[in-house]
């Protein structure tokens, strides 16, 4: 079948220099393979981490195998699977999905003869590559929810501990006279902001100063009625998504309150958009989060399954409990689905024991009117 070449972005003419013979074609193949690759996701408006992760990926792949793209075979795959679930510390069933998929996505733009890469390895290689991700090799997605099994919401003990140690530093860091309680009072708020409003790290982690607004309908939130999440988890293809999260949890107000009136202005960048500022006047990073979260953790002696996300489940668990509607819930939270927001609720026992008591109290009630 011969090959029209057409003007899309990522084709092998667009990319290559027709003119020029390189010196290494193997080398210089596979990198106009990825610059075309490149052209063509950013041409899908797909986000430039998306990119550099999905490139990083087939990098990681190619210098396992050691071979080009054309070179490779389905076998190449199923051994760098292999490797990657027999190691001390396997990949997680959803990480190593998302190796595997950037891989096949890249063959797919690859073999896709409107590109033009068939012939072009056919003429320098005389054979070209073919897709080595199929139905047999690669993890199929059978579950909806693929998290560690020791992931789970924190207990409102656990979480008690949680900020009473991040209070803590605060105070003992101020008594002592050092610069980092701003940094620890600030981090101390972070963390209660992410679970009080239902945050991501990202999410919370780009927040501006302007997010935080009124609601009309809870006057006694003051200027902290409503925060608008700008930086949601986004779809493939489309930018952030964007919710309103109404806040429910009085206490959080005084805290966010307490920050943004009295220790933001302490970092003298009054004119910096961030929430969260650095002492060099960034934006904190969601890593820095990540360690951060990390040390109390590890002070406190809790699990190691606890990380900064469980926040987010605790969120959605303890309302659960207090009794807010599950759709509210799901709409806090920026789920798409229901059932998104059912995995993420683990319910104590006495919350379930107490829609036991409800129900059972209410079926008994009923038999003895029956009577």
């Amino acid at each position: 079948m011969d090959e029209t070449r057409v003007e899309i972005a990522g084709a092998a003419h667009l990319v290559l220099h027709p003119s020029v013979t390189p010196l290494h074609p193997e080398e210089a193949t596979f990198e106009g393979m990825l610059a075309g690759w490149r052209t063509q996701q950013l041409s899908r408006h797909l986000a430039a981490s998306t990119i550099a992760d999905r490139m990083r990926l087939v990098r990681r792949f190619a210098t396992f195998t050691n071979e080009y793209p054309w070179q490779w075979q389905p076998s190449d795959l199923e051994d760098w699977s292999a490797s990657l679930v027999s190691r001390s510390t396997p990949v997680a069933a959803s990480t190593l999905r998302s190796y595997q998929l950037a891989v096949g996505v890249f063959l797919d733009y690859v073999i896709d003869r409107r590109y033009g890469w068939h012939s072009v390895c056919m003429q320098r290689f005389g054979r070209s590559a073919i897709q080595v991700c199929h139905e047999w090799n690669t993890l199929a997605h059978t579950a909806e929810y693929e998290g560690r099994p020791g992931n789970r919401p924190f207990t409102r003990d656990e979480l008690q501990l949680l900020f009473d140690h991040a209070d803590e530093c605060v105070d003992r860091t101020r008594r002592l006279g050092r610069k980092g309680w701003l940094a620890a009072f600030r981090d101390a708020t972070i963390f209660k902001t992410a679970y009080a409003w239902g945050l991501r790290r990202r999410e919370v982690a780009r927040l501006d100063a302007v997010d935080f607004t009124r609601n009309a309908h809870a006057p006694e939130f003051g200027a902290h009625g409503v925060l608008s999440v700008r930086w949601g988890k986004a779809a493939k293809g489309s930018p952030p998504r964007r919710r309103n999260v109404l806040t429910v949890m009085p206490w959080a107000v005084e805290t966010i309150t307490q920050y943004i009136d009295e220790v933001r202005p302490l970092y003298g960048q009054a004119e910096h958009p961030a929430l969260w500022l650095t002492e060099r006047g960034g934006r904190v990073s969601g890593e820095y989060l990540n360690l951060r979260f990390a040390e109390h953790r590890r002070h406190l002696g809790l699990p190691d399954e606890l990380g900064l996300h469980c926040l987010r489940h605790s969120y959605v668990t303890h309302l659960i409990e207090d009794g807010y509607d599950p759709l509210f819930v799901q709409q806090q939270v920026g789920h798409a689905w229901g059932s998104t927001t059912a995995l993420y609720t683990g319910v104590s026992h006495d919350f379930k024991n107490r829609t036991l008591r409800t129900a059972l109290d209410r079926a008994y009630a009923n038999d003895e009117e029956i009577r």
